[in-house]
């Protein structure tokens, strides 16, 4: 018989990303706790779906986090809840500071006090700002342009300054565009408010949304739109067993980029969702955005290299099809 797995706490485990790796979790063997706030998470799909343990509360609730590790054998955690909407950081900067980085600090004093000291961390490519060479390799340098990815790189030196004075280990991802869902359609995308882009275009092709906007139609990219490195959600969960597992088996802190290292058009993404949908779907022209970079593609050969990371579902095709088929089971 094989030995029994630890248990892994989830922090925003209800929420997209975090449900799609607790799913990876279960179906890995490990045992899962969730703890969630619910302001953006979902609780109808962690008990219908995931069936775990839900602890609803707040990652800056010291006495909640230190009755949790005390209650429970926890061996390590994976770190979802962040805020994540570029615009509102930078209108609602302190809500950001505040939540991704305090709270997360009082996160990680907990879990040291409980003598836990594996940390799976939900960064991101806002870390690197305009960038300065495509693809982005782990060593581009980090300059954000919004509060939202200040306060992530502000966690990854918090972890790095955590390792050399406490022996805390990380393996931190730097996702680049998450999206698609569950195959089987069990867990997918379900923001509110809804600002990213392959949601919003199944949105239109349910009549939900009158046409989706398309900022800037003049970048110096084949098509005029941006390009960006669409990652299966699926994908990143993957990734995170991977990270989990080699701090389990003690591997050294570490910074991993999640992407295709491919990207595709606005114009590529609405194509293949008509294609996909059968659909035509109408588009409105607008001004380029402030800060929008016309290419945003990764390098992801160093998690290739070093965890054995394969992706399985690379195309747009694949994404758009597993996202269609939530969207019109969620959306009835």
């Amino acid at each position: 018989m094989s030995p029994q797995k630890p248990t892994i706490l989830v922090t925003g485990g209800a929420g997209y990303i975090g449900s799609h790796a607790v799913l990876a979790l279960v179906q890995a063997g490990y045992q899962v706790v969730i703890l969630d706030n619910l302001v953006y998470g979902h609780q109808d799909l962690v008990e219908q779906v995931l069936q775990v343990e839900l602890i609803k509360g707040d990652i800056d609730d010291r006495s909640l986090l230190d009755h949790l590790f005390q209650t429970h054998n926890i061996e390590a955690v994976m770190h979802f809840c962040a805020y994540a909407y570029v615009g509102e950081s930078v209108t609602n900067p302190a809500k950001y500071y505040r939540n991704n980085v305090v709270s997360t600090l009082t996160l990680l004093e907990a879990m040291l006090s409980a003598s836990i000291k594996k940390f799976v961390f939900s960064s991101t490519c806002a870390t690197y700002g305009v960038p300065q060479f495509i693809p982005l390799t782990e060593e581009h340098p980090q300059n954000p342009i919004n509060p939202y990815g200040a306060t992530k790189l502000m966690v990854e030196r918090i972890l790095s300054d955590f390792d050399v004075a406490y022996g805390l280990k990380s393996v931190c991802f730097r996702y680049f565009n998450a999206a698609g869902a569950d195959p089987n359609g069990l867990l997918g995308e379900d923001h509110n408010p809804e600002t990213h882009l392959i949601p919003l275009v199944l949105q239109t092709a349910l009549g939900k949304r009158e046409s989706i906007s398309v900022f800037g139609t003049d970048y110096p990219t084949p098509d005029g739109t941006c390009i960006r490195d669409y990652i299966h959600v699926c994908d990143l969960a993957d990734a995170h067993i991977l990270g989990l597992e080699y701090l389990l088996q003690n591997g050294n802190s570490e910074v991993f980029n999640l992407g295709n290292g491919n990207g595709f058009s606005v114009k590529e993404v609405i194509s293949a969702a008509e294609e996909i949908t059968g659909i035509n779907i109408p588009i409105q022209e607008c001004d380029r955005r402030p800060g929008d970079p016309p290419f945003l593609i990764g390098s992801s050969e160093k998690a290739r290299k070093i965890l054995n990371w394969q992706p399985q579902y690379p195309g747009i095709q694949d994404i758009v099809t597993h996202a269609w088929n939530w969207h019109q089971k969620r959306h009835k």
